[in-house]
C-alpha cells in the first residue's frame, strides 16, 4: 500500500467555530491509517480568502500544499442548509489542484449532521474534475460530545471515519497511478 498525502481543509471561517474542537480528533482519525501523511489547510490562515489572488494568477499560500496532495478531507459545518462562503471561495480560487483527486467529507450540524452541505459540495467538486468518495462522516449535534479531552465521538463515528479513509486511500492510490501513467495535465 502506497503512502498518500491527505490535505485536511478546515472550511469554517467564523471566529468562534466548532471546527477547532473537531480538528484534533479528525487528525488522530486520519493518522490511525498507515501510510498517510497529513497536511492541514485552514481557510482562515492560508490565504484562501481571495486577498492573495492577483490578476494574472498569483497563487495563494496554500496552492502548493493543495497541488501536492493526493487526496482531500473537507471539514465543513452546515450553515442554512449549505456550506460556508469562505469554503466556496477557497475551492474557487483553485482549479487544477483538485482535478483527478478524491475528496472525502466530514460535516457537522444539528439534525442532519451537515448532509446538505456535503451534497452541495459533491456537485462543486464534480465540476472541478475531482472524485468524491461515497463514505462520509456526518456529525449530528457534535457539541453534545465534548469532554475534558475535546470531542469524544460515539463509536459509530470512528467507524465512519475509518470507512471514509479506507475508501479515500484506495481512490488516491488509483488516481495517482493513473495521473502518472497518463500524464494528464491538471
Amino acid at each position: 500500500m502506497d503512502t498518500i498525502t491527505v490535505t485536511l481543509i478546515v472550511g469554517s471561517a467564523r471566529r468562534e467555530r466548532f471546527a477547532d474542537a473537531l480538528v484534533p480528533w479528525l487528525s488522530r482519525a486520519v493518522a490511525r491509517h498507515e501510510r498517510v501523511r497529513l497536511e492541514v489547510v485552514d481557510v482562515t490562515s492560508a490565504g484562501l480568502d481571495g486577498r492573495d489572488m492577483r490578476p494574472g494568477g498569483t497563487p495563494t499560500r496554500a496552492a502548493a500544499t493543495l497541488r501536492e496532495a493526493d487526496a482531500f478531507v473537507v471539514l465543513t459545518p452546515e450553515y442554512n442548509h449549505s456550506f460556508p462562503g469562505a469554503l466556496k471561495d477557497a475551492i474557487d480560487l483553485h482549479f487544477g489542484e483538485w482535478r483527478r483527486k478524491p475528496v472525502g467529507f466530514v460535516s457537522y450540524g444539528a439534525r442532519t449532521g451537515g448532509a446538505q452541505a456535503v451534497e452541495q459540495l459533491r456537485q462543486v467538486f464534480a465540476e472541478l474534475g475531482a472524485a468524491t468518495v461515497r463514505e462520509a462522516v456526518l456529525l449530528m449535534h457534535p457539541w453534545n460530545h465534548l469532554g475534558d479531552d475535546g470531542f469524544e465521538p460515539p463509536a459509530d463515528v470512528d467507524a465512519a471515519a475509518d470507512a471514509m479513509m479506507a475508501e479515500l486511500h484506495w481512490w488516491a492510490t488509483a488516481l495517482r497511478a493513473a495521473r502518472v501513467r497518463d500524464q494528464v495535465p491538471a
